[in-house]
C-alpha cells in the first residue's frame, strides 16, 4: 500500500518541482510572474519532497523494504539541497 503511494506520489514531486522551477526561472526575467502565489506553489512543491522521503523512510523502517543506497542518497540529497537553498 505505502509502496504504491510512494511510487505514484513521485510523479507529483517531479512534475510539481519542474513546473515551479520553470515558473521561478521565468519570474527571474519577467516581473509579472513574481507573485505571492508562486511562493505558495514553491512551498507546496518542496514540502512534497519531504513527504516523499518520509514515505520512503516509513517503508524502510516500518515495512522492512530494502531500498537501493543511491535511491536513499538522492532522496536525502534533495532535502539537504532544499535546506541549503533556503538558508
Amino acid at each position: 500500500m505505502l509502496i504504491d503511494l510512494h511510487e505514484s506520489f513521485a510523479w507529483f514531486v517531479v512534475v510539481s518541482n519542474a513546473l515551479v522551477g520553470l515558473w521561478a526561472l521565468g519570474a527571474h526575467w519577467l516581473t509579472a510572474l513574481r507573485t505571492r502565489a508562486m511562493w505558495w506553489f514553491v512551498i507546496l512543491a518542496e514540502l512534497s519532497v519531504f513527504a516523499q522521503v518520509a514515505m520512503g523512510v516509513g517503508m524502510v523502517a516500518g515495512q522492512g523494504i530494502e531500498a537501493p543506497k543511491f535511491h536513499m542518497f538522492y532522496g536525502f540529497g534533495a532535502i539537504i539541497a532544499i535546506g541549503i537553498i533556503y538558508s
